[in-house]
């Protein structure tokens, strides 16, 4: 039970994986933890995950006041922030790097605002464990299919972290730095499902890029699931890759949109975007294993070599989007199965899936 007595650290802990991973860390899946601190900018977040966890419809001074007292603890601080970072990190045994900008289109526009986030971001915990020597045992990176090949900022910043944890372990024998790299989570904040949900909700249009757009699809709890594994079975400098099903963005919008008068809009390709996104690239399949339900892309740097492991038989080509799609049954199938189909009543609560 790795996580047994364990002070765990999640930066970004208010958003949707994060939530998540609280709720599950907290169910004691991997053991019960001694502590788990939820580090992020917005207090507002942050007052109403406490108010859930506490079962609580209004603030009381039993409620803030408990805060260090509780097992579920929250940190006002910015990962941008080095000192904020030293004073979360320095008490925890695992740390989950959840914090990122990752709207492609801000991204692109406020390209300086992403590198602060997603790669100083990751610089101040490699740092605050580097000069400080604290006791950290694992760091996890959770990044993005966008980081492999990127065309875009948030995937350059996002690759940027990859190798700015991957190259941490060479100088910090003591911590094990990993990451875990997957593609559109479902239902995440900013996701499509959730815009594609808000234009039926208004009677639409849709608006699709191209006819051709592909994506990996993963629910949030696969999402949790890939971070769990490369916890239990990962080793230095590995990144974590789970094996999701893709599928045609018009194929998510015609099942979504069901038997409903709703038209569909072909708007064009946003700055940015790839029509298919990879998980695996072409590079990476020469030092690619398979482990478990999960590729795994094992360190270049001669250091973090393993020895005795097969490499380049996994793989023959890169593993994109754009292969091995779902037709539409099982488009619908998936959507079902997550319980991210909507019904007419839902549709008329005024944005209650929204949430």
């Amino acid at each position: 039970m790795i996580l047994k007595n364990k002070t765990i650290l999640v930066t970004g802990g208010t958003g949707s994986f994060g939530k998540v991973f609280v709720r599950r860390v907290l169910k004691g899946e991997l053991g019960i933890p001694k502590k788990l601190i939820v580090l992020s900018r917005d207090e507002a977040k942050q007052n109403d995950m406490r108010l859930s966890y506490m079962k609580k419809t209004v603030a009381t001074d039993e409620v803030i006041y408990k805060n260090f007292m509780n097992v579920l603890e929250f940190q006002i601080g910015d990962v941008r922030n080095y000192s904020d970072i030293c004073a979360a990190v320095k008490k925890a045994d695992i740390v989950v790097n959840a914090a990122a900008l990752k709207q492609v289109p801000a991204c692109e526009y406020f390209a300086s605002q992403a590198v602060l986030t997603n790669c100083i971001g990751p610089a101040n915990i490699v740092r605050a464990i580097t000069e400080n020597d604290y006791p950290v045992k694992t760091v996890v990176g959770v990044s993005t299919d966008k980081a492999c090949k990127p065309i875009n900022v948030m995937g350059m910043t996002k690759a940027l972290q990859e190798r700015i944890f991957t190259s941490a372990n060479v100088r910090n024998p003591k911590t094990r730095f990993i990451c875990v790299r997957y593609g559109n989570v479902l239902a995440s904040r900013g996701s499509v499902i959730p815009l594609f949900h808000e234009q039926i909700k208004n009677g639409g249009p849709v608006t699709i890029t191209v006819k051709e757009m592909t994506r990996f699809l993963l629910s949030l709890n696969q999402a949790v699931d890939t971070v769990f594994a490369a916890l239990k079975y990962g080793k230095r400098g590995e990144t974590y890759i789970p094996m999701a099903p893709a599928a045609l963005v018009t194929d998510i919008a015609k099942a979504l949109i069901g038997d409903r008068k709703i038209k569909t809009k072909i708007t064009g390709i946003r700055p940015g975007e790839k029509i298919s996104e990879i998980l695996v690239s072409e590079e990476e399949i020469h030092h690619c294993i398979k482990r478990g339900d999960y590729y795994v892309i094992t360190p270049m740097l001669p250091e973090l070599i393993q020895k005795n492991i097969k490499l380049g038989s996994i793989l023959k080509k890169e593993y994109s989007s754009g292969d091995n799609i779902l037709d539409y049954k099982g488009t619908l199938a998936l959507l079902k199965k997550h319980s991210l189909m909507i019904s007419e009543k839902r549709l008329q609560e005024d944005g209650e899936f929204l949430k």
